[in-house]
């Protein structure tokens, strides 16, 4: 007869499930390591899909033990699609570099793969960081992402560069506890960056949309955004960080629509 120590750690770690961190790269050294060690104690594999970064990403992921792969970037969505079909492992945690779980998320995620995955995706509330400080007005709380999945049941869409991911009808989503705790902008310049880069990548997809759709977007859709997040989601409570965040998500949506419109009338792609 098998002992029952025995006995009891043959049937944990047949319910252990494996389960594949996948993360998606370009010049990402000053957070991938923090990201990497944040989830050491979940992952059976961390693979890091990377778009010849310049820098030392590479070095520092195979020096963590993580899987490094390099794959031409060609939008948000298709790299993220590509790493999950690069994974080795059917459970995805899907993660972008300056992220990592907190304490309370990397318990409930332990808790799925040792007793077993009840639903085919989870979702998880993203806290995201303003020059080092939590923000939870201006619309960017509890921010809700799907982000633990079987890769089998779903896949990355929307628009570049705004990607979500979607289960297939009728899969069973259940939300997890904890946060996804986000290093957004870890300064003002960050976050100026990030809103001209989207905004241009954006305006390429929204050229094709008729001249009325624009001009009604670029009229009242960005101040319709302005107003949602600075006064009827608190925006004001967070003082200047709050101020600046809402005038840069102004910005940046009056950017994309301004941009489309101009390559729309020079015809251009």
């Amino acid at each position: 007869m098998v002992p029952s120590a025995l006995s009891f750690c043959i049937r944990y770690f047949a319910l252990m499930i494996p389960l594949s961190v996948v993360i998606i790269t370009y010049n990402e050294e000053a957070s991938i390591a923090d990201c990497i060690r944040s989830v050491s104690a979940i992952a059976d594999e961390v693979l890091v899909l990377d778009s010849f970064s310049t820098d030392n990403t590479g070095k520092i992921v195979e020096k963590l033990g993580g899987r490094f792969e390099q794959h031409t970037f060609d939008g948000h969505i298709q790299q993220k699609n590509r790493a999950k079909e690069t994974a080795a492992n059917d459970w995805v945690l899907s993660l972008d570099a300056d992220e990592k779980p907190d304490a309370n998320l990397l318990e409930a995620i332990g808790q799925c793969k040792n007793n077993g995955f009840q639903a085919d995706g989870y979702t998880m509330n993203r806290l995201n960081y303003y020059c080092g400080r939590p923000v939870r007005t201006c619309g960017w709380y509890p921010d809700t992402k799907l982000r633990l999945w079987n890769r089998r049941k779903g896949g990355w869409t929307g628009t570049n560069p705004h990607d979500r991911f979607e289960m297939q009808p009728g899969c069973k989503i259940l939300h997890l506890p904890g946060n996804l705790l986000h290093n957004t902008y870890p300064t003002h310049e960050d976050m100026v960056r990030q809103c001209r880069k989207f905004a241009r990548i954006a305006a390429g997809h929204l050229q094709s949309k008729p001249w009325a759709y624009l001009i009604g977007k670029i009229l009242f859709a960005a101040t319709s955004r302005f107003f949602r997040n600075y006064f009827l989601k608190l925006g004001f409570t967070d003082g200047m960080a709050g101020w600046q965040i809402c005038r840069y998500q102004w910005l940046e949506v009056t950017l994309k629509y301004g941009l489309a419109m101009k390559m729309k009338w020079n015809g251009t792609e």
